[in-house]
């Protein structure tokens, strides 16, 4: 028990600072981790179950701005989330190196949009941030070495949740949230604890998740084998793909 407690007590530290009161508290998950035992094991699919739910008893389809890392990420994302909601997709990803990279990412995710709403029936948007490397790398200046995983990770989900919050603040959008929470090598705990904290800062709803849950990213590469979507082997930022390097 205390071990759970120890490892919540962030996000309920997080709650407690947040002076961000939406005028429909029902449907902020701040509200929902609010009742929770601070004993509890938190998951964040769950978390994002019940605030669909409330979506539903209202009768509500909200807009949502999610960050997409990459095609594959976006797959059974779209999938699950169109059904309650209406998404625009931002890539937002200026920590993708090589710039071919970065385009080639791109291209595949405008791709995969276009495919899934022709095949789905539905009508996801796309936005994409201007790419500037220079940024992500003066923001992660002293982290070069660190592991994968370690402080250098944090600031890249740092800066990325922060550009889908204030994209989301500015189009007046719902929620803003990331498909990354899809990646098995993320810490999905981690990214929810970021959102939230961002939130504070934009007063605009992050979104919950952990889409890796439920067979989530088993289905993901089902879907880029139906898409041929390309998935490929490294996060996206040059320390990373060094280390690729290294492996093969």
């Amino acid at each position: 028990m205390k071990d759970n407690q120890s490892k919540n007590d962030k996000i309920f530290d997080i709650i407690k600072d947040n002076t961000f009161i939406t005028e429909n508290e029902f449907d902020d998950a701040l509200s929902i981790l609010s009742s929770m035992n601070k004993n509890q094991v938190i998951n964040y699919h769950t978390i994002l179950e019940k605030l669909i739910k409330k979506w539903k008893s209202l009768e509500k389809k909200p807009k949502i701005l999610l960050h997409s890392c990459c095609a594959p990420c976006s797959t059974y994302t779209l999938e699950f989330l169109c059904n309650y909601a209406d998404i625009t997709i931002l890539f937002a990803n200026s920590n993708i190196h090589p710039k071919q990279e970065y385009i080639k990412r791109s291209e595949v995710q405008q791709q995969f949009i276009k495919d899934f709403n022709e095949k789905t029936g539905n009508n996801v948007k796309y936005i994409e941030d201007e790419y500037n490397p220079k940024h992500f790398l003066q923001l992660t200046k002293g982290q070069e070495n660190e592991p994968e995983g370690g402080s250098r990770c944090v600031t890249c989900f740092q800066m990325r949740l922060d550009i889908v919050a204030r994209y989301a603040k500015n189009l007046k959008f719902d929620y803003f949230g990331s498909a990354i929470t899809l990646s098995p090598k993320k810490n999905s705990k981690l990214v929810n604890e970021l959102g939230f904290e961002v939130q504070e800062i934009y007063k605009v709803k992050y979104l919950p998740s952990d889409f890796k849950k439920n067979n989530g990213y088993k289905r993901s590469i089902e879907m880029c084998n139906e898409y041929d979507v390309y998935r490929q082997c490294y996060c996206g930022c040059i320390f990373a793909l060094k280390k690729q390097m290294l492996k093969d």
